[in-house]
């Protein structure tokens, strides 16, 4: 049984792969034209589709938006009860209709020629009544569905998501979007974090653990298990001498046993890596893990004065 089954499985991306391969092969000037046109475009990029269509033009709608390319999806059934008011005559308008002949869809064309709307349209039949009363169109005809059934769109669909695909990529590099652009869409993501939010933002200021070159080697287990940073900063936040970290600690216990002869001075790092407050914790992130730490002091390298501590566990 198990076997059947990988069989079908591995049968269906067959299929999927075979017809996206013709799709691909089809692709003309038309893609050009249509990337052209939405870049020239001063209103947003408006999708509409039903059903399984309508599924795959919200994640196109979805991935235009975030790659810089103003789009929204509109459900045509909502569209014909009073939606259409979303609609400017300055947008652009991506129809997705497989067969082309869907008739929720065709239903709107009549207004959106009255507001003057560019359409695009998404079909596998470029004779059909969508293709025909559109400025342009984009062909995903297919051979066959992965469906036994040829009944359940699979094949058709995955087409359809993959010119939306290429759309967003093609505008992304025809707007040159780069990192910090898809970050500024992007705030609450990983990517949004380490590009837009700065070392200062996420510091530690408060109780920091300082201590006194001199301080006896008890006074320095406990400021570091005050201080809970795994370290202790030698010196006070105008002037450092250096840091004790708990991996020098440990290095020093095991080359010196006896407690009693070490000394402050002698464990700790004399240079440790102080980073601006102002710089973007993506950078801050990589500089720790180049320099194999987990601990950043956050302040003035050139004075040696500390503002924060910031850590790679804060995120």
């Amino acid at each position: 049984m198990s076997g059947s089954m990988k069989d079908i499985a591995k049968r269906v991306f067959d299929i999927e792969i075979e017809s996206l391969q013709q799709v691909a092969g089809s692709i003309d000037d038309e893609f050009a034209r249509v990337v052209d046109a939405i870049l020239k475009s001063t209103g947003k990029l408006v999708v509409i589709g039903i059903g399984k269509s309508g599924l795959i033009g919200k994640k196109i709608a979805a991935t235009l938006a975030s790659t810089g390319t103003p789009s929204f999806f509109l459900h045509p059934g909502e569209a014909f009860h009073g939606d259409l008011g979303m609609v400017s005559p300055n947008d652009i308008v991506l129809l997705i209709s497989y067969s082309g002949e869907t008739d929720e869809v065709l239903k709107l064309i009549p207004y959106l020629k009255w507001n003057k709307n560019v359409m695009i349209g998404i079909t596998g039949n470029p004779i059909s009544t969508v293709a025909k009363n559109c400025s342009y169109h984009l062909n995903i005809k297919v051979e066959r569905e992965a469906c036994p059934l040829e009944l359940a769109p699979t094949s058709s669909t995955t087409a359809a998501l993959v010119m939306g695909d290429a759309l967003a990529i093609a505008l992304m590099e025809s707007r040159n979007f780069q990192q910090h652009d898809f970050a500024r869409f992007h705030p609450g993501g990983s990517l949004g974090r380490k590009l837009l939010v700065k070392v200062k933002d996420l510091m530690r200021t408060d109780k920091l653990p300082f201590i006194n070159e001199e301080a006896s080697f008890m006074d320095l287990l406990l400021r570091m298990s005050e201080g809970r940073l795994g370290m202790v900063i030698v010196g006070d936040a105008s002037r450092i001498k250096g840091v004790v970290t708990d991996g020098d600690l440990r290095r020093a216990l095991l080359k010196h046993p006896d407690t009693s002869t070490l000394t402050i001075a002698e464990i700790m790092t004399v240079n440790p890596v102080i980073i601006d407050e102002h710089e973007f914790v993506g950078y801050a992130e990589q500089l720790m893990l180049e320099k194999k730490i987990t601990t950043l002091l956050v302040g003035s390298a050139q004075n040696r004065s500390i503002t924060g501590v910031y850590q790679i566990y804060t995120a």
